[in-house]
Protein backbone atom coordinates (compact mmCIF):
# COMPACT_ATOMS: atom_id res chain seq x y z
CA UNK A 1 0.00 0.00 0.00
CA UNK A 2 2.82 2.72 0.61
CA UNK A 3 3.79 2.07 -2.65
CA UNK A 4 0.89 4.12 -3.96
CA UNK A 5 0.36 7.59 -3.62
CA UNK A 6 -2.76 8.55 -1.14
CA UNK A 7 -5.74 8.84 -2.82
CA UNK A 8 -4.83 5.55 -5.14
CA UNK A 9 -4.12 4.01 -1.78
CA UNK A 10 -7.28 4.38 -0.12
CA UNK A 11 -9.02 3.56 -3.05
CA UNK A 12 -7.46 -0.01 -3.50
CA UNK A 13 -7.59 -0.42 0.52
CA UNK A 14 -11.61 0.16 0.25
CA UNK A 15 -11.92 -1.76 -3.08
CA UNK A 16 -10.19 -4.96 -1.28
CA UNK A 17 -12.99 -4.94 1.31
CA UNK A 18 -15.22 -6.21 -1.39
CA UNK A 19 -16.02 -10.00 -0.63
CA UNK A 20 -13.91 -11.69 -3.52
CA UNK A 21 -11.38 -8.84 -4.15
CA UNK A 22 -7.89 -9.24 -3.11
CA UNK A 23 -5.45 -6.40 -3.12
CA UNK A 24 -4.04 -7.41 -6.86
CA UNK A 25 -7.84 -6.91 -8.01
CA UNK A 26 -8.50 -3.84 -6.51
CA UNK A 27 -5.12 -2.18 -8.00
CA UNK A 28 -6.16 -3.42 -11.04
CA UNK A 29 -9.47 -1.78 -11.07
CA UNK A 30 -8.10 1.03 -9.50
CA UNK A 31 -5.36 1.62 -12.21
CA UNK A 32 -8.45 1.14 -14.97
CA UNK A 33 -10.37 3.87 -13.09
CA UNK A 34 -7.31 6.09 -13.34
CA UNK A 35 -7.07 5.29 -16.94
CA UNK A 36 -10.65 5.44 -17.80
CA UNK A 37 -13.00 8.83 -18.76
CA UNK A 38 -13.17 11.43 -15.91
CA UNK A 39 -17.28 11.36 -16.77
CA UNK A 40 -17.12 7.69 -16.15
CA UNK A 41 -15.29 7.18 -12.81
CA UNK A 42 -17.79 10.00 -11.44
CA UNK A 43 -21.16 8.85 -12.78
CA UNK A 44 -19.80 5.29 -10.76
CA UNK A 45 -19.05 7.11 -7.57
CA UNK A 46 -21.99 9.36 -7.84
CA UNK A 47 -23.85 5.70 -8.31
CA UNK A 48 -22.07 4.18 -5.18
CA UNK A 49 -22.36 6.93 -3.00
CA UNK A 50 -26.12 7.10 -3.77
CA UNK A 51 -26.84 3.43 -3.46
CA UNK A 52 -27.65 3.52 -0.19
CA UNK A 53 -30.04 6.48 -0.06
CA UNK A 54 -31.76 5.50 -2.92
CA UNK A 55 -32.16 1.69 -1.93
CA UNK A 56 -34.38 0.75 0.56
CA UNK A 57 -36.65 -2.71 1.28
CA UNK A 58 -40.36 -3.01 0.16
CA UNK A 59 -42.81 -2.59 2.95
CA UNK A 60 -44.70 -6.01 1.75
CA UNK A 61 -41.69 -8.48 0.48
CA UNK A 62 -39.10 -7.22 2.39
CA UNK A 63 -37.23 -7.50 -1.11
CA UNK A 64 -35.28 -4.55 -2.29
CA UNK A 65 -36.69 -0.99 -3.31
CA UNK A 66 -36.32 2.75 -4.17
CA UNK A 67 -36.68 5.02 -0.77
CA UNK A 68 -39.25 6.91 -0.26
CA UNK A 69 -40.12 9.28 2.24
CA UNK A 70 -37.64 11.19 5.12
CA UNK A 71 -37.72 8.11 7.20
CA UNK A 72 -35.91 5.61 4.71
CA UNK A 73 -38.89 3.30 3.71
CA UNK A 74 -39.03 1.73 0.74
CA UNK A 75 -42.00 1.55 -1.41
CA UNK A 76 -43.56 -1.49 -3.04
CA UNK A 77 -41.30 -3.20 -5.12
CA UNK A 78 -42.33 -3.86 -8.85
CA UNK A 79 -43.39 -7.72 -7.74
CA UNK A 80 -45.97 -6.44 -5.16
CA UNK A 81 -47.02 -3.96 -7.62
CA UNK A 82 -47.54 -6.18 -10.27
CA UNK A 83 -51.64 -6.86 -10.31
CA UNK A 84 -50.98 -9.91 -12.99
CA UNK A 85 -48.65 -11.88 -9.95
CA UNK A 86 -50.36 -15.05 -8.82
CA UNK A 87 -51.38 -13.29 -5.11
CA UNK A 88 -52.47 -17.07 -4.19
CA UNK A 89 -48.40 -18.44 -3.90
CA UNK A 90 -45.83 -16.43 -1.75
CA UNK A 91 -42.01 -17.94 -2.52
CA UNK A 92 -40.19 -17.54 1.07
CA UNK A 93 -36.47 -16.78 0.73
CA UNK A 94 -33.60 -16.21 2.70
CA UNK A 95 -31.93 -12.95 0.96
CA UNK A 96 -33.15 -10.07 -1.58
CA UNK A 97 -30.37 -11.62 -3.87
CA UNK A 98 -32.14 -15.22 -3.56
CA UNK A 99 -35.74 -13.48 -4.88
CA UNK A 100 -33.60 -12.36 -7.76
CA UNK A 101 -31.94 -15.50 -8.30
CA UNK A 102 -35.56 -17.45 -8.56
CA UNK A 103 -37.01 -14.51 -10.40
CA UNK A 104 -34.41 -15.20 -13.58
CA UNK A 105 -35.30 -18.71 -13.63
CA UNK A 106 -38.51 -17.54 -14.99
CA UNK A 107 -40.90 -20.57 -14.20
CA UNK A 108 -42.42 -18.33 -10.86
CA UNK A 109 -45.32 -16.04 -11.23
CA UNK A 110 -46.34 -15.62 -7.56
CA UNK A 111 -44.83 -12.99 -4.72
CA UNK A 112 -42.22 -13.40 -2.30
CA UNK A 113 -41.64 -12.92 1.05
CA UNK A 114 -37.72 -12.40 2.16
CA UNK A 115 -37.02 -13.23 5.75
CA UNK A 116 -33.34 -11.94 5.97
CA UNK A 117 -31.87 -14.90 6.94
CA UNK A 118 -32.11 -18.51 9.29
CA UNK A 119 -32.47 -19.94 12.39
CA UNK A 120 -29.35 -20.45 13.81
CA UNK A 121 -29.58 -21.33 17.50
CA UNK A 122 -25.34 -21.70 17.74
CA UNK A 123 -25.28 -18.22 16.41
CA UNK A 124 -28.25 -17.31 18.47
CA UNK A 125 -30.87 -16.28 15.73
CA UNK A 126 -34.05 -17.16 16.60
CA UNK A 127 -37.69 -16.56 14.56
CA UNK A 128 -38.01 -13.63 16.41
CA UNK A 129 -35.11 -12.00 14.37
CA UNK A 130 -36.69 -12.88 10.85
CA UNK A 131 -39.53 -11.21 8.77
CA UNK A 132 -41.05 -14.38 9.69
CA UNK A 133 -43.85 -12.41 12.01
CA UNK A 134 -44.96 -10.78 9.11
CA UNK A 135 -45.18 -13.44 6.60
CA UNK A 136 -47.71 -14.72 9.11
CA UNK A 137 -49.48 -11.76 9.07
CA UNK A 138 -49.60 -11.86 5.27
CA UNK A 139 -50.85 -15.19 5.13
CA UNK A 140 -54.29 -13.88 7.99
CA UNK A 141 -56.59 -13.04 5.26
CA UNK A 142 -56.94 -16.63 3.54
CA UNK A 143 -56.25 -15.32 -0.32
CA UNK A 144 -52.57 -17.34 -0.07
CA UNK A 145 -53.25 -20.76 -0.50
CA UNK A 146 -49.53 -22.12 -0.55
CA UNK A 147 -46.06 -20.89 0.53
CA UNK A 148 -43.21 -22.28 -1.28
CA UNK A 149 -40.16 -22.49 1.28
CA UNK A 150 -36.93 -21.53 -1.06
CA UNK A 151 -34.19 -21.06 1.60
CA UNK A 152 -31.09 -22.75 1.19
CA UNK A 153 -29.94 -26.01 1.41
CA UNK A 154 -27.99 -25.75 4.73
CA UNK A 155 -28.81 -27.75 8.12
CA UNK A 156 -30.28 -23.15 9.06
CA UNK A 157 -31.86 -23.62 6.07
CA UNK A 158 -33.46 -26.68 6.45
CA UNK A 159 -34.13 -25.99 10.08
CA UNK A 160 -35.89 -23.09 9.17
CA UNK A 161 -38.06 -24.77 6.17
CA UNK A 162 -39.10 -27.00 9.45
CA UNK A 163 -40.17 -24.04 11.83
CA UNK A 164 -42.08 -22.51 8.84
CA UNK A 165 -43.92 -25.42 7.88
CA UNK A 166 -44.65 -25.97 11.70
CA UNK A 167 -46.28 -22.70 12.06
CA UNK A 168 -48.13 -22.12 8.47
CA UNK A 169 -49.67 -25.45 8.10
CA UNK A 170 -52.11 -24.95 11.01
CA UNK A 171 -53.39 -22.18 9.07
CA UNK A 172 -54.77 -23.72 6.45
CA UNK A 173 -51.89 -22.94 3.97
CA UNK A 174 -49.87 -25.50 2.01
CA UNK A 175 -46.32 -25.42 2.36
CA UNK A 176 -44.09 -27.09 -0.21
CA UNK A 177 -40.29 -26.92 -0.42
CA UNK A 178 -38.23 -26.39 -3.61
CA UNK A 179 -36.79 -29.93 -5.10
CA UNK A 180 -33.39 -30.76 -4.45
CA UNK A 181 -32.04 -29.76 -7.66
CA UNK A 182 -29.51 -27.46 -5.94
CA UNK A 183 -26.42 -28.70 -4.09
CA UNK A 184 -26.30 -29.56 -0.55
CA UNK A 185 -24.44 -26.15 1.07
CA UNK A 186 -25.21 -24.14 -2.43
CA UNK A 187 -26.42 -20.65 -2.11
CA UNK A 188 -29.61 -19.82 -4.56
CA UNK A 189 -27.67 -16.62 -5.42
CA UNK A 190 -25.18 -18.45 -7.55
CA UNK A 191 -27.34 -21.34 -9.05
CA UNK A 192 -28.01 -21.48 -12.85
CA UNK A 193 -31.55 -20.52 -14.21
CA UNK A 194 -32.27 -23.84 -15.19
CA UNK A 195 -31.68 -25.75 -11.97
CA UNK A 196 -33.70 -23.21 -9.78
CA UNK A 197 -36.46 -23.87 -12.43
CA UNK A 198 -36.32 -27.37 -12.13
CA UNK A 199 -36.10 -26.90 -8.32
CA UNK A 200 -39.23 -25.10 -8.33
CA UNK A 201 -41.14 -26.98 -10.33
CA UNK A 202 -40.36 -30.36 -8.54
CA UNK A 203 -41.38 -28.58 -5.04
CA UNK A 204 -42.77 -30.96 -2.67
CA UNK A 205 -45.15 -30.70 0.47
CA UNK A 206 -42.82 -30.71 3.98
Amino acid sequence: MTLYPAPLARLVQELSRLPGIGEKTAARLAFHMLKSNKDDVLRLADSIGKLRQAMGLCRCCFGFSEVTGENGDGTLCGICRNAEREADKICVVEEPADLIAVEKSQEYRGLYHVIHGTISPLDGIGPDALRIKELLERLRDGTVKEVIVATNPTMDGEATALYLSKVIKPMGVAVTRIARGLPMGGDLEYTDAVTLGKALEGRREI
